[in-house]
């Protein structure tokens, strides 16, 4: 006898809502178009000047990683060929 075959989720499924309430009715494609339309003219956009320094800050943030993980991958396969290869001329 399992203890988890008593569990109420196990009968009950999605139709039984916490509370005893039904889950509510899902909205249909007219409404749903409707509010991305709504939420859309909330949005904020950006300006071009502050487009372009978001531009340059995430380029300069990109180019600092791609040199760090670089010298990490250049420094730790220099490490691991000494290691298994034990060679002395690197």
């Amino acid at each position: 006898m399992s203890i988890l075959s008593d569990a109420p989720a196990v009968h009950g499924g999605r139709k039984d809502a916490p509370g005893g309430k039904k889950p509510p009715k899902r909205t249909g494609p007219v409404t749903f178009y409707r509010q991305i339309v709504a939420e859309l003219r909330k949005v904020v956009y950006p300006t071009r000047e502050q487009l372009v320094t978001y531009f340059f800050v995430v380029l300069a943030f990109v180019l600092v990683m791609i040199a760090i993980v670089s010298l990490l991958d250049l420094g730790l396969g220099k490490l691991a060929f000494e290691i298994f290869t034990g060679a002395d001329d690197i």
